[in-house]
């Protein structure tokens, strides 16, 4: 068994891996054990009482954290010409179309969230193979196949994540920085545990909310007691 380092006894010392926290506490744990020198990601996984193989049981959805992720996320819109100066204005990075289309079946995916119009969908459709993998293909249930544009990239700019259930039933989000205050991070940890609740699959059966762990980038994970949260 390899011998832990200094940095990971200091951090075993601090807390009990076997116990769970209330949530408050739990943020405040998880910030007290990262060893990292940078301001690294707060992340949330929840494990769900559902089959994601059963496609009325595929959890999904998008939520809107109190406190944005922290992360200035960087936005492509691929719109009709008259539509550019809305992205534009909303703060969005990138604009255009058939230029950006053509970039990224090239290989360029250096972006993290893409919106579209639906009236383009069958150009960017073609673009499956390359952002697909990637989890950058645009989605009417995610908000990012829209009209609106403008307020898409808002949302986006704001703190709105999209999230679905992997095929273990566990649905990751990062929910800020090590930078924000406990607080910040359960605020935007109850927010998304609010939401998930409300999409609960009537056909699920038995515990629905069965483990949520908090970790960052270098700590260990940090068990959330689910009874601390109202509402789930």
């Amino acid at each position: 068994m390899a011998k832990l380092t200094k940095k990971q006894k200091a951090v075993a010392e601090k807390y009990d891996a076997t116990k769970e926290y209330v949530l408050e506490e739990a943020c405040k744990l998880v910030k007290e054990i990262n060893y990292a020198k940078f301001d690294a990601s707060v992340d949330i996984d929840v494990r769900l009482g559902v089959d994601p193989r059963k496609a009325d049981q595929m959890v999904r959805g998008v939520v809107s954290l109190p406190h944005g992720t922290g992360r200035d996320k960087r936005v492509l819109v691929l719109c009709t010409p008259d539509k550019e100066a809305e992205a534009k204005a909303a703060g969005a990075d990138h604009v255009g179309l058939d230029d950006y289309i053509q970039k990224i079946s090239d290989g360029w995916t250096d972006i993290d969230v893409i919106i579209t119009m639906p009236t383009v969908m069958a150009k960017v459709g073609k673009l499956g193979r390359v952002l697909g993998p990637r989890g950058l293909m645009p989605n009417p249930k995610a908000g990012t196949v829209t009209m609106e544009v403008g307020q898409a990239v808002k949302e986006v700019k704001l703190g709105k994540i999209d999230f679905r259930v992997d095929k273990y039933g566990i649905v990751h989000a990062s929910i800020g920085r090590m930078g924000f205050t406990p607080d910040k991070l359960a605020d935007n940890a109850r927010e998304l545990l609010l939401v998930l609740a409300k999409l609960k699959p009537s056909s699920a059966k038995g515990a629905y909310f069965r483990t949520v762990h908090l970790s960052s980038t270098m700590s260990p994970s940090v068990k959330v007691d689910k009874t601390s949260v109202k509402g789930i």
